[in-house]
């Protein structure tokens, strides 16, 4: 008897361990990864992606690749229907970056589905946010505000003879969150190196004048408050001015509105602020909650016992605390490896009982490449440890390297980041085409 696959929806970083862990048990028959995407990227790096510090040619996986490697399935598509008594999904069909036709529309049985389709940014219906801000939710997008970044560098309309200066580049961040602190950070290094390489040796240097928003009255306000106190000051000693307690109310074209009508210069914007789970979620006739997410019970099921969500996309309840559980990649890192126990229990036909338990192991920011400040839980005295500097940004990078020994074992992992390393040598510090 042909037990029906395993279906994931997403790519992302719990998608994806959980169809490489699945796909070495069961193999590509049994396992399949769906996404609408060729190439996978570890969403907390994309601050890097759009500061130009990271390439992403050379930081991207491809799904093609690691199913090849992982021995599951991949498939290149967009969830486009449910039907929950046929237990069958519809893709929609796929195309190339010059709207040629790769794969028609297609249908795909499953036994298990696994939604795990991650989250993008939520303007808040915001005036002007969706047409002037740009976010970060995908490669794309990181690209776009790099390439956009590049030119507004590099081009200035002046008197170079009169030795005229260049008004600052104003960049404004809405959202004090890791994804706004980080971003604003790199950006101060990104755009040192582009000065160190002479970007455009026949005008000044152009400067950044950058503002961080936040609504709430501090940044990081999710993580302790000893976090938040020494984030802002190492924002400010790279001349990153700092505003909380201030509402965006409308985004114009170079320029933004808070709730008391002061104006704050904007070149480019990118919004930061706050999640929600893309629309599409809620017409397959799953509950979901007002930001979209697929609301799960503590076993990670949805209404239908075949259909689970982890990650963003799930509004999970968090066992032993008040509410749910937050937006975190460590948080989709532990159930795919929840969720991985749980199917193959069901396939040997055994009940699961047991919850699952998230274990807060505390948070890491990054503040620049030299730069970090973070919280780490102690597993047997239960205290938080401050950490900050070199040794929290080399705790930062390590967790994308476990993300990458999930997916590609210890070895490749170990040998992937010793090339990335010996290519630095001869790459430039920041990505200048």
């Amino acid at each position: 008897m042909t037990t029906s696959p395993i279906v994931i929806v997403g790519g992302g970083a719990g998608g994806l361990e959980l169809a490489a862990k699945l796909g070495r048990q069961y193999g590509p028959s049994q396992v399949y990864l769906i996404d609408k995407d060729t190439d996978h990227i570890w969403k907390p790096s994309l601050h890097e992606v759009a500061a130009g510090t990271l390439d992403i040619h050379r930081e991207g996986l491809s799904y093609f690749m690691l199913a090849r490697d992982c021995n599951f399935t991949f498939i290149l598509g967009a969830l486009e229907q449910l039907d929950k008594e046929k237990k069958q999904i519809q893709l929609a069909p796929a195309y190339n970056e010059a709207g040629q036709q790769l794969f028609p529309q297609r249908t795909i049985t499953y036994g298990t589905l696994v939604i795990a389709v991650g989250s993008k940014s939520n303007f808040f219906n915001t005036p002007g946010a969706a047409e002037y801000a740009i976010t970060l939710d995908a490669t794309a997008q990181a690209e776009q505000f790099r390439m956009q970044l590049l030119h507004a560098l590099t081009q200035f309309q002046g008197d170079v003879v009169a030795n005229q200066q260049p008004a600052p580049l104003n960049i404004a961040i809405v959202g004090g969150g890791a994804t706004g602190v980080e971003l604003a950070a790199e950006l101060t290094e990104a755009v040192a190196s582009l000065h160190f390489y002479g970007a455009n040796m026949q005008t000044p240097e152009r400067h950044l004048s950058i503002t961080l928003i936040e609504g709430a009255e501090r940044i990081l306000v999710a993580l302790p408050a000893e976090l938040s106190v020494r984030a802002t000051q190492l924002l400010a000693s790279r001349k990153i001015n700092v505003c909380t307690g201030v509402r965006v109310t409308e985004v114009k074209k170079d320029r933004l509105i808070d709730q008391n009508g002061t104006s704050y210069a904007a070149d480019l914007c990118v919004w930061a602020a706050g999640i929600q789970a893309p629309a599409f979620l809620t017409t397959l006739g799953l509950e979901t909650n007002r930001i979209n997410q697929l609301v799960v019970n503590e076993r990670l099921e949805t209404a239908d016992p075949h259909i689970y969500a982890l990650g963003d996309c799930a509004q999970a309840p968090w066992l032993g605390e008040h509410g749910y559980l937050p937006a975190r990649a460590q948080v989709a890192h532990q159930q795919a490896n929840y969720l991985c126990k749980v199917i193959r229990q069901k396939r040997r036909q055994k009940t699961v009982v047991e919850p699952f338990k998230y274990k807060d192991y505390g948070s890491l920011v990054s503040v620049g490449h030299s730069k970090g400040v973070g919280s780490l839980m102690g597993i047997l005295s239960g205290k938080s440890w401050f950490v900050e500097g070199l040794v929290a940004r080399t705790m930062y990078m390590s967790l994308h390297l476990m993300h990458h020994a999930a997916v590609l074992g210890v070895l490749r992992t170990a040998s992937l980041a010793l090339g990335r390393l010996l290519l630095k040598r001869s790459a430039p510090r920041v990505k200048l085409h």
